[in-house]
């Protein structure tokens, strides 16, 4: 039977054959381990698939078909995260529906992953914007309306619970996590309020709810925008301008899970730079919460925390947030102009620039003036950009002497810097060490620090003018975007009051709408929807969920992705119970990352599923950067020097693309075909080719330096890719692509399939007995095949494989009791031409559910040593011999060995030297 190594048909073949028998299909079976193996699902933009993103999803690919010969029942599925701006931008710009382009995206993406051999149960493909899905999303929105926080049980439960304490002793030992300006009620007192406000009342408590809030607005995009959306005043997407704005918007009160998010990082084993990135968002601090009264305002008092209450004696000033609501009112007449010029300026920035922005110092007086409540001495009230309004309580207190930015402050307007802790040089800097002994401070003089701040709080207490406090940087998450393509909000208003649809309504599905901008009078797209009213008589909510309300929940629908009674059955969240292993980019450590931990945590709260955390372990992919290639266009000509010779003309460097481009030399015909004003380019070659320049950049369209997935599966097999992708370097690591590297991987393939088959190309596998050789060769491999996949280090294994290769085809190995187990620890990397080679082997089911061979030490070990054999320290010979052998017999064996006599040349010998497993020396 002859036996080409053709990779198109092979592939094509095992692709379908997967397909039509649904071979990665999984269901749960409590015989087996479970194993859960999930990748990060994309976006699908139209741009569809660059060589860049399947390196995670082969990473967990190879885990997933290595857990499977394992015997694991593994789950191993993928779907899209389908709602979002960039399809919405691409409806306003050509008035198609999002969810034509969407579902187009979609199913080019599954094309180009179907190619690459991945084995994801299909049957279990979630889109976040398919009403199936979302409705889900909307029904956990409703438990976490209906919910709040008790500190007293560490968790979320129902808000009838919090409805019964109320009606029978008001709020007042109510521990709860709620609005800062939660009033306290009597029973009578709550008795007495009307039905709008015992749930506006209600809203305080809610973990998701309706609040005033400053939010990141583009006018250009109509819509708010995550911080993380926002860089450097403009919109992340499109360059628009943002501003900071105070508007009414659904939030998720994620702070009140802070401890929980905190202490939970202790036991997943995620990396080390996401868990900080983590522990610094959610910002624990141990402190102070104080009071400064306003000079002339009786009941307005400026709330500040601080960690170093220490150096209350400090404090020469009061800085507000230019959002800060006291500030209109405070602010004295002759200030006003400057006051609000400052704060229309200020709120044009973003948080993320502000907080990064350490070098200018800006801000105004605001002509009031705030009481120490310790000290009792009359200090000033300023406005800077460098307080945030959503951190803390939106001010502090400013102690210059010893806090950098504050001393800056200080500086640029000649404010005074009080000394309270002993140690620096204030002239130069601030002295902002944690030790040290206070002065210039009352009572607090010849105290340390740390004493110090115990005193100080206690005396706050005593005083009635603050109180201990542990404070979290982190916010409330905004819960709402105003545009057109996300869930809508399962919420109508009725006199006002929001309240939820019943489940059995559920999902709301998004309307039609005739165009995907706000409206003229400025309410989100969803006001365009013509009668679109809850029961044709109350308004809808028009914002919808932001982008990570899909994301934060989506690995439980995997698990029972058909239900449509519950968003999966206890019996499938008990057995596959949370996430094994979790790839995908860092970029998300303090999104979707932080917001999954948090809804997990609330589901579980809730007895809806039995583990805390989500996602076991953790890692992320580097990225595989571009391999950028250049032209060099001579100034004022059409005429382009080759690489070498540039430095002899006044050039400009230009991209072009890297497909045209091979081993660094540029494929001229295609180049003038490339664009239609280089079709009459001239050129000046060296050594007659164009030769471009490289540089590594990030993958993207703009850089020309995006390859493909297509052509190279297309020009080499999948097979070769995926191997490819994992020899580049680890994992992790950010490495540069070079498409010229692919050749050897793909020669190695065709040397392995060459391993079966007679020098005619015929099958020629025998059933002989192995050698010992071929055994080592054989298990060594196995063994670190094994090992490299436990640890997620995959590219040694594809040079073990090479090597192993080379080997056995030095030994002319045909043997099925080699080359039958190596093809099954192969199938993980390289899975069509290990199913084609095993089908060709005899058998009959797919390889998929094979055993994998166990390593077996025995064969690792040598039994005999080709051991040198010196004369006078000369390596002159070599002689092999048993291991065994003691020194006494090795001597013998080499004195009568003709080889070494005719060395020796009749010499007397003095001694002999054996170094077992090493050397043996003869002196004479």
């Amino acid at each position: 039977m002859s036996a080409e190594y053709d990779y198109k048909s092979i592939e094509q073949k095992w692709q379908r054959f997967w397909s039509q028998n649904k071979t990665f299909k999984t269901e749960i079976d409590t015989s087996k381990p479970k194993f859960y193996s999930l990748d990060m699902f994309p976006y699908p933009s139209g741009a569809g698939l660059h060589v860049g993103h399947p390196l995670g999803y082969i990473a967990s690919d190879i885990v997933s078909r290595y857990k499977r010969l394992k015997g694991f029942n593994v789950l191993h599925p993928m779907g899209f995260d389908s709602f979002g701006l960039p399809a919405e931008q691409y409806a306003i710009q050509t008035g198609q529906h999002p969810a034509v382009t969407t579902k187009q995206n979609i199913e080019r993406y599954i094309e180009q992953l179907n190619n690459l051999g991945f084995s994801f149960d299909w049957d279990r493909e979630v889109r976040t914007s398919d009403p199936s899905y979302y409705k889900w999303t909307q029904w956990i929105f409703m438990q976490l309306f209906n919910s709040w926080y008790n500190n007293d049980t560490n968790k979320a439960e129902q808000i009838e619970s919090l409805v019964a304490i109320l009606e029978k002793q008001g709020n007042i030992h109510v521990n709860a996590a709620c609005d800062e300006d939660t009033p306290h009620v009597t029973a009578d007192a709550w008795a007495r309020l009307n039905e709008k406000e015992q749930q506006d009342f209600l809203l305080k408590y809610r973990l998701t709810f309706l609040s005033e809030a400053v939010v990141n607005w583009c006018p250009q995009l109509g819509t708010v925008l995550a911080n993380d959306e926002v860089k450097e005043g403009v919109s992340e997407r499109g360059g628009y301008p943002v501003e900071r704005k105070l508007m009414k918007q659904w939030m998720m009160r994620i702070t009140a899970y802070a401890e929980r998010l905190l202490q939970g990082l202790d036991t997943i084993d995620w990396p080390e730079p996401v868990k900080e990135m983590q522990r610094n968002w959610i910002g624990k601090s141990v402190g102070a919460e104080l009071r400064f009264q306003v000079d002339g305002h009786e009941h307005k008092h400026i709330t500040v925390f601080t960690t170093r209450i220490d150096t209350i004696f400090g404090a020469s000033f009061v800085v507000l947030a230019p959002e800060h609501e006291f500030v209109s009112e405070i602010t004295t007449s002759e200030q006003r102009a400057e006051v609000e010029e400052y704060v229309a300026w200020a709120k044009n920035r973003s948080e993320r620039d502000r907080m990064s922005d350490v070098k200018s110092v800006t801000g105004t007086f605001t002509g009031a003036y705030a009481i120490n409540p310790i000290s009792g001495e009359k200090i000033p009230v300023w406005i800077a950009d460098y307080v945030l309004a959503g951190y803390g309580t939106g001010a502090v207190m400013a102690v210059p002497g010893h806090d950098s930015r504050d001393y800056a402050f200080a500086k640029k307007f000649n404010l005074p810097i009080p000394e309270v802790v002993a140690g620096g040089d204030l002239s130069k800097e601030a002295f902002a060490a944690k030790e040290g002994k206070i002065i210039n401070s009352d009572f607090l003089n010849g105290l340390e620090v740390k004493d110090a701040i115990k005193a100080g709080i206690q005396r706050t207490e005593e005083l009635g003018v603050g109180k201990a406090r542990i404070n979290y940087r982190m916010r409330d998450a905004v819960f709402g975007r105003q545009r057109y393509w996300g869930e809508p909000v399962p919420v109508y208003y009725k006199d006002g009051i929001p309240a939820l649809l019943e489940e059995s309504e559920l999902p709301l599905v998004l309307p039609e709408v005739d165009a995907y901008l706000p409206t003229e009078t400025g309410e989100p797209p969803l006001g365009r929807a013509q009668d679109w009213k809850y029961r044709g008589e109350f308004e809808y909510e028009l914002s919808t969920m932001p982008g990570w309300a899909g994301s934060s929940w989506y690995w439980y629908r995997y698990m029972d992705a058909q239900n449509d009674k519950e968003f999966a059955s206890k019996e499938a969240i008990d057995y596959w119970q949370n996430v094994d292993l979790y790839i995908g980019g860092s970029e998300h450590a303090t999104g979707h990352l932080l917001y999954s931990r948090f809804w997990n945590k609330f589901l579980f709260d809730l007895g809806l599923v039995n583990q805390e955390e989500p996602f076991k372990k953790l890692i992320n992919q580097g990225m595989i950067q571009g391999r950028s290639n250049f032209v060099y266009r001579i100034k004022d000509t059409n005429t382009f020097v080759s690489y070498g010779l540039k430095d002899q003309h006044e050039v400009t460097a230009l991209h072009v693309d890297v497909n045209i481009v091979e081993n660094d030399v540029l494929d001229l015909e295609r180049f003038k075909a490339w664009r239609p004003d280089f079709a009459e380019a001239e050129f000046i070659l060296e050594d007659g080719k164009y030769v471009v320049g490289v540089e590594i950049e990030k993958m993207s369209k703009s850089k020309h330096n995006v390859v493909n997935p297509d052509v190279l599966v297309e020009e080499y097999g999948a097979d070769t890719l995926r191997m490819y992708e994992m020899f580049l370097g680890p994992l992790e690591q950010f490495k540069p692509w070079n498409t010229n590297g692919m050749d050897g991987v793909y020669k190695f393939l065709r040397r392995f399939w060459k391993l079966f088959t007679d020098e005619q190309g015929n099958w020629a596998v025998a059933e002989e007995e192995a050698t010992p050789a071929e055994l080592k060769a054989l298990h060594k491999t196995l063994k670190k095949v094994e090992e490299d996949i436990e640890r997620f280090s995959f590219g040694t294994s594809v040079s073990q494989f090479m090597i192993c290769v080379n080997e056995l085809t030095a030994l002319k190995t045909k043997k099925r009791a080699i080359l039958e187990p190596l093809t099954i620890a192969l199938a993980p990397y390289a899975p069509h031409i290990s199913e084609e080679l095993w089908n060709r082997l005899g058998h009959k089911e797919s390889i998929t559910y094979a055993t994998f061979p166990e390593w077996k030490e025995e064969y690792l070990t040598e039994s005999t040593f080709d051991y040198p054999i010196s004369i006078n320290g000369k390596v002159k010979s070599k002689l092999t011999f048993d291991l065994k052998l003691s020194k006494e017999d090795v001597e013998k064996e080499v004195l009568a060995s003709d080889q070494v006599q005719k060395l020796l040349e009749g010499k007397p010998v003095k001694k002999v030297i054996v170094v077992p497993g090493k050397i043996v020396n003869v002196v004479v």
